[in-house]
């Protein structure tokens, strides 16, 4: 049978966002009182992800003086090159930089700048991809990316381009595992924080937990439903989570059951009609809309 890794893990949930910026780019506030924001709204952490460009001087700011007992923090950085597919500058999410990473030559593309972070140790994400139209065959060309940002709450209120489902669906059809992350990638100009997050599971909220937590797919995204517990049987999947009116386990192209239900917070969901798509993801919406997304895993047809 297959299992969940998130919810075998041992340890418990920290609640975190790792793509936000400061003034040290194009955010409104110091990254002092960025952290302070999310430390006084509850957060256990936060990756400060200011943009990695020339205009800013490559900034991978160091929010080291600025953690709490309780709180903590995750450096990292939005990086660019050139260019997609249609022309625009990559944008590449890296959370767990070195202070040091260099910056940006002429030359590197999207791609290699991507591999340099994996290669000095960071989680790798695809933010945004509806925001800017990236395309499955751009993605691909990140074989190395740890996750796609299922939903992006600034590019939501902005643009209402901030789901990423499209892309990662598209991904896992073709038979390559990527796990989902939600974010708000605030920048304080407007009300556009605590949006999206994720909830990830490690033995103790400290850096280097974290972030090895989040390479493994220790974690869950939400805009505001929990999840408590997945069991997978060989014909059904088991969820458990907060009051739902909808909990549904989704697969390949159209390929999905679902528990309608105002107010459940337990279902259990037919595999039959999803195995031979490869791979199933559990998502939990709320009376208001607001959903949570576990991690996918992969089905044996």
């Amino acid at each position: 049978m297959p299992q969940d890794v998130t919810f075998a893990a041992p340890g418990r949930f920290w609640k975190g966002n790792i793509h936000t910026h400061s003034d040290a780019s194009d955010g409104a506030r110091t990254p002092e009182e960025v952290c302070a924001t999310y430390r006084e709204a509850g957060y256990d952490f936060l990756a400060l992800t200011d943009h990695f460009l020339a205009k800013y001087g490559f900034p991978v700011v160091d929010t080291r003086p600025f953690r709490t007992p309780g709180f903590t923090t995750i450096l990292g950085a939005e990086l660019h090159a050139p260019a997609t597919s249609l022309g625009e500058m990559w944008h590449i999410l890296a959370v767990g930089l070195p202070l040091d990473f260099a910056p940006t030559p002429p030359g590197e593309s999207g791609p290699q700048l991507a591999a340099r972070a994996i290669a000095a140790g960071a989680f790798v994400a695809i933010p945004h991809p509806g925001w800017y139209g990236l395309a499955a065959a751009d993605a691909n060309t990140l074989p190395g990316a740890h996750a796609v940002e299922v939903y992006n709450h600034t590019s939501q209120l902005r643009t209402e381009r901030g789901d990423g489902v499209y892309l990662a669906d598209q991904l896992l059809a073709e038979g390559r595992h990527i796990n989902l992350i939600a974010v708000d990638d605030a920048h304080f100009h407007s009300p556009d924080g605590f949006g999206g997050w994720v909830m990830v599971k490690a033995a103790a909220n400290e850096p280097g937990f974290l972030l090895a937590a989040l390479k493994a797919g220790h974690f869950y995204a939400t805009q505001g439903p929990s999840i408590h517990d997945i069991t997978w049987g060989e014909d059904w999947v088991e969820v458990t989570c907060s009051p739902a009116a909808s909990i549904m386990v989704l697969g390949r192209a159209s390929r999905a059951a679902q528990s309608v239900a105002l107010g459940q917070t337990r279902a259990r969901l037919p595999l039959a009609g999803l195995r031979a798509g490869g791979f199933a993801r559990v998502v939990v919406a709320d009376a208001q809309g607001r959903r949570a997304w576990a991690n996918p895993i992969r089905l044996a047809g």
